[in-house]
């Protein structure tokens, strides 16, 4: 019972961790891409 409960966590924290990266990418993205176009006004 407790391995089973572990293995859920495990794969929950996992799951988060994967999609934070995701986003994080994401953001990253997009400030890079705003500071390009501000680069060109400029």
């Amino acid at each position: 019972m407790a391995r089973k409960i572990a293995l859920t966590l495990a794969a929950g924290v996992l799951a988060l961790t994967a999609s934070a990266c995701n986003t994080v990418r994401g953001v990253g993205s997009d400030l890079q891409s705003a500071a390009n176009t501000v680069d060109e006004a400029i």
